[in-house]
Parts: C-alpha cells; structure tokens; sequence
C-alpha cells in the first residue's frame, strides 16, 4: 500500500489549489456544508459521478478504513444509484490516503484532521488516521448536488480539522429506555455532523440500564426489564467507533440513585426498602458516603464496568444532592462534626475524593457535573458545566478541564438559533487566559428523557443538534443565522436519506391523530405552533415514566420552519422592503389558517386526544384574523380606529400564552404588523 500521495498529483495540487480562489464567507456560507469547514476554497469546475466513479484506498489497512468506505459507497448510492466501483489496486478517481492506522482505542487527542480536493477529474481525501477520512467522506456527500444531466460535486479544496476535540451528545436513557437500535441511528446522524463522544446515562431513579455480572439485582430490580446486556453494550461501542465515536458511560452517584437502592438498599442513607422512581425532579435518595461498605460496592462496580467501557473516560454524575437525607442521619451528622464538614457540600467533597481514586485505581479520569467542584479535587477530573458559561470559566482557572453543556440542553425545545449562539469560550470563559481556554475541551449536546421515547426522539435531536456540532466544529466566528438554517434544512434533507426519524415519526404520528380524515389540516395546525420552553411542561402538571407521551405536544417539532419563515416575510414588511409577491404570500398564509379551523374542528371534537387542539385552532383563527386585519390598514390609505391597535395587542398577549403545552409562533409576527398599523392618517407603510 502506498502512503502519502505520488509526487505528480501533489505538484498538480499545488497548481489546482493556486487556481482556486479563497471563498468569501459569502460563497462558503452557500455551501450545503454542516459543520463549515475550518477553510474553504472553491473552484468553476465540477466532479462528475457517473458509471466511472471508482474509489481507491491508499495507505496501511485498518478495519474502521474499510467500514467507513462501505458506507460512504451505500450513501452514494442512496443519493445517486450510483455503486461507486472499488479498485483493489490503488487506482481511481476518487483517491483515499489514509497515512496512519489510528490508536486501537480511540482518544481525546487523536487527530481528526483531512484535506478534501474536489477537481473536474479526480478527488483526493488526505488523512493522518481513519478518524480523518471518515469525517472527510462526510463532507463529500454533503456536496452531492443534481442537475439534468446528473450527480456532481462542485470543485473545491478543503483544509478542516475541528475546533475543539471533544463534541458530545447526551442520550438519557434512565427516564425513557431507548433500544439499540435508536441508539445507533442517532450514532448515523452524529457522524454525519463529526460529533465524536456519546455521553450515556445509563443510571437515575428512573432506572438502572446496564447488565452488571456482579451486582445483578442492579438489572433486577432497578431496570423494570428494560436494560442493555453486556454483549449489547459491546456492540454499541463497536458500532459508535466506527464512525469515529467515543462512549463515556455515565453512572450516576451519590444522587440520583433510587434505582441501585430498590436493588442494593444497604448502599443508602436511609435503609429503605427503595422501589424504583416513577416521577421525575430531584430525589432524596442518595447513597451513604461515611461507610467504607459503599466505596467497597463502587470499586467492584466500576473495575466491571470499567473492563465493558473501553474509553478512558469515566462520568460519575455528583449533581443535584440535596443532602436531606444525610441531615436526617444521626450517624452521618457525627460523622460531618468529626470531619469538620460545614456543610453537605463539604461531605460530597469527601465522597468524591475517594470516588476518584477508585475511578483512577481502574485506568479512567473521572468526568462529572460542575457541583463536583468544591474542596480539594485532583485537578486531573474533568467539571462539566450545565449551569452556565461562568462555572465553566471559574474551573478553568482553578486548573480543570472542562465541557460546558449549558445551552445545548435540547430538551428544553429552544430554536437551533439559541443553542447556536452559545460558545464554550464566550461570556465568563472569554476572559481567560490562552493556557486557560485549552483546558475548554469542548461541549456537549444534552437529551434528557423526560419528554421523549423511541417514537420522537429524533425529531427532538436533528436536526438542531447539527448547529452544536458546528460550534464547536467550526472557527468561532461563523455565526450567520440564515446561513446556518439554510444548511441545517439542507442537513436535515440528509439525515432523512440516512434513515432517520426525524420527518417520519412526525408524519406518522400526525396521521394516527388524523386516523381516516385527511392529515392536512392538522399539518397545517402543527406549523403554527411549537412546544412550551424550558422547564414549564414538567412544572404545568404530575408527569410520570407511565404516562403516555402521545399527545399533538408530543408530535410537533421543537422549533416550526413555517412560523420561522412567516416571521421573515412580516419583518420585510415592518422594515418597508416586502414586494407584492411577499406580502401576497403572508395574505395566503393568514387567510390559510383562519380557513383552517373549520377544516380541522370536526375530528379534533371526536378525538380523546385532540380535543385539547380545539381552543388551540379557534386560537390561530384570531389571531391569523387581528394579521389580515393589520396587513389591510398596513396596506392601505386607511387607519385603524382608535384604542383598535391596543385592543389586538391585549388579545395577543392572551393568545401567546400557552394551550395544550403548545405555543402560538405566529402572534409574535402578527404583533409586528399590529404595532407597525398607524391610528393616524398618512402613506401606507405598505403598497
């Protein structure tokens, strides 16, 4: 096999490359590329995918190498119907050169760098170890384009290499069990965005999800049946690395823990009997700290796991410990008096000291919650930080590394643009120092499970978890929203091809609602409305792990690309610029929903789960009515009467509060055409 490529095509790159102008951040922003490569130069010319594509590998042979070209020709074929030929003897069109093998275990500091050239003949994918060709063939597919004549890709020479080497996605599976299978289709859309760990939680009160050959009772009777075997874990691991992807096993201790006590009690401030939880919140239960019998449990807990999860890293979770229980306990308060504790912070602090010598006596650095940092923690732990850009900066100055989590909680259903804008080096972090900002390793996306089950879990990932991926892939200062969500659809598009869920589970559970009446009208329902953010589902009534997430709130993206739109054609006509087609089309789209309602109300009446969604319909005709009325006076010589424009702000108001667990997107841009009507004569604002 050959390494490195021959001395003619690199003098030919050189000349190629010089040819190629540096694209603006303009042209690159065109691009259908997520994440955006670190430097992108684009060329006239385009690379044909025809009968004659055919794929040489160069370089030592590695399995992942193997694998990853595969796929790449099942995702041509896809895309194409084009089998890209693979040519044993080093020769083609499309030429990989992969110069290393890459470590048997993959590691944080692995290099995930590649070099694409795209030129009107040949493509060249360069790579120091397979990590690098598997993200460069994903980058090659995100350029498949068609024309009349075929498939091509555009000429283009890309130098990339992330930002930061660590970009993670949390999947909880302790609150809502996820099959493997799910979980591996969420392992297709990551390496297709080059997020590269999976963060696993596979411990909380809900549930106990891994086989443990020691402690079995942890399955037993912590799991509810629904758990992973060891054998099922293992090939989950080989799966994700694969595709590039590292597996940090979360266990979560000394909170969060009702389910290892309903299996080992004796683990616990309080004796028990523990029974496993069914509602969600922070519990009390949580393990006793003071008894040498607990870290003795732990030690052979996580020596067996350790041998399972062959990543060198190792999350132990440490957050939302209340202490109420070890208040409670007489023996723990002698305990705390005799240590000198002040307080349960102080007693954590005890417990995760001897916690990370167990973790580091098994050959894995200990990763956990940011609450962990207190007291005098080996500096060689890893604080991850969900409560903000500013406990992530304060544990980079004490000398830890770092992950920040705050912001990407995907859960809490906020727009792709919110999660965009959050960097792990802005706000507090951007004050520190060079040597301060390396120990950022990075972040993660994070799907708690509350609200989510095998059926739309996609749909509440991808595709907003592809803006994560780019910041912290690309340079800091891509940041253009419309560019972003015009290649987050063009993603979207690709992650539909790959196989996952995202679109189909919407539809399909559109359709189960709709039974034999046309899906349409409650289509057309679902794009005016969006589920409530943040925390105010679990807080609006008593969910628990039984009851069933089927409701319209449970269907709904996150985040409506209608209501989106519709919200840039109104700003056009606040600031003046909409032409006669635009405003035509805000018209359509107003007087579409105000028609809706009557379409839809018949079966949402006769339907046990929709019959919530009545108000929510007769809500978007009024307030898809007070938008055509504001869009006549706005076009108009004519003016509002007086006190109308106050009497239409109140009723918004009104209906921007939620209904169903749902929100009305459409009145915040109708609000904008009320407020930008004039109760006094004068030129329209719009013609």
């Amino acid at each position: 096999m050959v390494k490195g490529r021959p001395p003619k095509i690199l003098f030919l790159s050189v000349i190629v490359m010089s040819l190629m102008p540096l694209a603006s951040p303009e042209d690159a922003a065109k691009l259908p590329l997520m994440p955006m490569p670190a430097k992108v130069q684009t060329g006239a010319g385009k690379f044909l995918i025809d009968k004659s594509f055919a794929i040489a590998v160069r370089g030592p042979a590695e399995s992942r190498l193997e694998q990853a070209v595969e796929r790449f020709r099942a995702s041509v074929v896809r895309r194409t119907g084009i089998l890209g030929q693979l040519d044993t003897d080093g020769l083609g069109n499309f030429v990989i050169t992969c110069a290393g093998q890459g470590e048997k275990i993959q590691r944080l500091a692995e290099d995930e760098s590649y070099h694409l050239e795209v030129a009107s003949g040949e493509v060249h994918l360069d790579a120091p170890n397979p990590l690098g060709v598997i993200h460069g063939l994903q980058t090659f597919l995100q350029l498949i384009r068609s024309e009349p004549e075929g498939f091509f890709v555009p000429t283009v020479v890309i130098e990339d290499a992330p930002r930061f080497p660590w970009r993670g996605l949390l999947i909880d599976v302790s609150r809502h069990f996820m099959p493997v299978d799910v979980i591996k289709r969420q392992l297709d859309g990551m390496e297709a965005v080059k997020l590269n760990v999976v963060h696993w939680h596979l411990s909380d009160d809900q549930g106990f999800r891994v086989e443990s050959k020691k402690f079995p009772k942890l399955q037993k009777l912590g799991s509810d049946g629904q758990y992973y075997t060891q054998e099922q874990i293992k090939d989950v691991i080989a799966y994700a690395r694969d595709r590039g992807i590292r597996i940090m096993p979360e266990f979560d201790v000394p909170g969060h823990t009702t389910s290892w006590l309903a299996a080992y009690p004796d683990l616990g401030s309080e004796r028990g009997p523990h029974t496993i939880s069914r509602h969600f919140g922070v519990h009390d239960a949580v393990m006793d700290p003071t008894r040498d019998h607990t870290y003795h449990f732990l030690d052979d807990f996580i020596g067996e796991m350790s041998r399972l999860f062959p990543d060198e890293y190792f999350h132990i979770g440490g957050d939302e410990v209340n202490g109420k229980l070890w208040e409670a306990n007489r023996k723990i308060r002698q305990f705390k008096r005799r240590h000198h504790f002040k307080n349960g912070r102080d007693l954590q602090s005890y417990f995760n000291q001897r916690l990370q010598k167990i973790v580091k006596s098994h050959g894995k650095v200990m990763v956990g919650w940011d609450e962990i940092l207190h007291g005098n923690l080996p500096q060689d732990v890893v604080v991850q930080s969900w409560r903000g850009q500013q406990s992530l900066a304060d544990a980079a100055r004490q000398g830890y590394r770092g992950l920040l989590s705050h912001g990407y909680y995907l859960d809490l259903m906020q727009p792709a643009s919110q999660h965009y804008s959050i960097d792990p080096l802005g706000n507090g972090a951007a004050l520190l120092s060079s040597e301060e900002k390396r120990r950022i390793l990075g972040g993660e996306a994070c799907m708690w499970a509350e609200f989510v089950t095998p059926e739309n879990i996609d749909a509440r990932i991808w595709p907003r978890a592809g803006a994560i991926a780019e910041r912290l892939w690309s340079p800091q200062e891509i940041v253009d929203l419309d560019s972003m969500y015009s290649r987050l659809q063009s993603l979207s598009n690709e992650l539909n091809l790959m196989g996952l869920m995202h679109r189909v589970s919407y539809t399909r559970m559109l359709e189960r609602f709709a039974g034999k009446n046309d899906v349409f009208p409650l289509l057309s329902l679902a794009d005016a409305v969006e589920p409530v953010k943040g925390y105010t589902r679990a807080r609006s009534r008593a969910y628990e792990t039984t009851t069933p997430l089927n409701r319209f709130v449970d269907a709904v993206p996150p985040e409506s690309d209608a209501a989106r739109a519709f919200a840039g054609l109104v700003q056009k006509v606040v600031n003046q610029q909409a032409t006669p087609a635009e405003i035509a089309s805000i018209r359509d789209h107003l007087s579409a929903w105000i028609d809706n309602d009557s379409k839809v109300e018949p079966f949402l009446e006769q339907s046990l789960l929709l019959k919530e969604m009545v108000p929510v319909s007769q809500n978007l005709k009024a307030v898809a009515q007070i938008g055509l009325d504001a869009l006549d006076y706005l076009s108009t010589n004519m003016h509002p009467p007086a006190g109308w424009k106050q009497q239409q702000l109140d009723m918004l108001k009104q209906a921007q509060q939620p209904q169903a667990e749902l929100l009305d997107v459409i009145a915040p841009s109708v609000q904008k055409l009320v407020e930008a009507a004039r109760e006094e004569s004068g030129d329209p604002v719009i013609g």
